[in-house]
């Protein structure tokens, strides 16, 4: 014979049935809550709620990295699979349940998945952001070039100077005051900066490499 399951809620991780002692102080904790307070709370089971909803999108890697209980996991695998409406529908709230019951610095792991997600990593941005300083100095300055290839001997050098000085020409304006247009060669300057970069051996993923505007003597 089954036995008939307690009606009740989760609170921080705590299953509080519905008539219990814990039940009745939380109500009446509840009702000496000011409006303000009610409000935050709201928010923030909201937010959680479309928290856990982004969770379907975010990328394997990502998932596997978080701190998520196999039940969790399984939760979300399985609210990818449901096509039915109303069982989407349960299934997420289920999984914005689960979003509440987790501790706050794992909460803070997810929003910072997500993030990477949508803008990449740390290390990608700073990769980002040395391809671009490169891809400038190699136009602006004569002596770069020969510094690059000095670190990077891989370089296709007929490649690299003839792109740097179709730069350097579409980059004179037609008129004088005019604005600085870019073209092909300063794009492909990137792309070549950046494959470069990645490629670097033995590169750990937040290590620093050669930035021209701190290292050039």
């Amino acid at each position: 014979m089954s036995r008939k399951l307690k009606k009740g809620y989760f609170v921080r991780g705590e299953f509080v049935a519905e008539g219990s002692e814990r039940d009745l102080e939380l109500k009446a904790e509840l009702k000496g809550t000011d409006d303000q307070s009610r409000t935050d709370l709201k928010r923030e089971s909201t937010e959680l709620q479309k928290l856990g909803e982004a969770l379907l999108t975010l990328r394997i890697d990502l998932l596997e990295r978080l701190e998520l209980t196999d039940k969790f996991k399984d939760a979300i695998a399985d609210a990818k699979r449901i096509t039915n409406f109303e069982g989407k529908r349960r299934q997420m709230q289920y999984i914005g349940k689960l979003m509440r019951l987790l501790e706050p610095q794992v909460v803070e792991t997810v929003r910072a998945a997500m993030d990477e997600q949508a803008n990449g990593s740390n290390a990608d941005k700073l990769l980002l952001h040395q391809a671009e300083t490169w891809r400038d100095r190699l136009i602006d300055d004569e002596d770069a070039a020969a510094q690059w290839i000095n670190l990077n001997p891989s370089t296709d050098v007929q490649q690299l100077r003839a792109l740097i000085r179709q730069a350097r020409k579409d980059a004179k304006p037609e008129k004088p005051g005019a604005a600085v247009r870019h073209g092909r060669a300063y794009r492909e300057i990137f792309l070549l900066v950046r494959e470069q970069l990645t490629a670097i051996p033995d590169r750990e993923p937040d290590a620093p490499v050669f930035n021209p505007a701190f290292d050039a003597s």
